[in-house]
């Protein structure tokens, strides 16, 4: 009989993330959602760090906005409990987005985005992502110069 060798964190973290990104790409906000411990701690998208309610409606705005929106994950490493990795966000802009009506245009987002697990979910996360770069296609402010 053989005993079954034990997942390491990075590789459960990891396999955490890659589902959720495959719930996301379904359009599962909900099973994207599960990814987050219950007192989770989101950074990066606001000026203070949003709990998991808030996160859940930052989420669904992101899905009203661009209901057809797919995640990409170029890079991922990992060390222990924390997970890094490059991403794009993708979509058309087919709802309101931060006061900006709809406009049919076709986005992308890239970002960079720390994730801190423990038990195989997310309690901590650090994103970084050109927002600015998604109101520029958008229209909802001109190219810098």
């Amino acid at each position: 009989m053989t005993t079954p060798v034990p997942t390491q964190p990075s590789t459960r973290n990891a396999s955490a993330l890659e589902q959720a990104v495959g719930r996301w790409n379904a359009g599962d906000l909900d099973g994207y959602l599960e990814l987050y411990d219950p007192a989770v701690r989101l950074h990066g998208y606001t000026p203070d760090a949003m709990d998991r309610a808030e996160v859940a409606r930052f989420y669904a705005a992101i899905f009203a906005a661009f209901p057809s929106c797919a995640l990409t994950l170029h890079e991922t490493f990992s060390d222990g409990d924390r997970l890094a990795c490059r991403f794009t966000l993708t979509g058309r802009h087919d709802g309101p987005f931060l006061g900006v009506p709809a406009t049919g245009r076709d986005v992308a987002l890239p970002g960079i985005t720390v994730l801190h697990f423990r038990d195989g979910r997310c309690i901590e996360r650090w994103s970084c992502a050109d927002m600015l770069g998604v109101l520029v296609q958008i229209g909802a402010v001109p190219p810098p110069a």
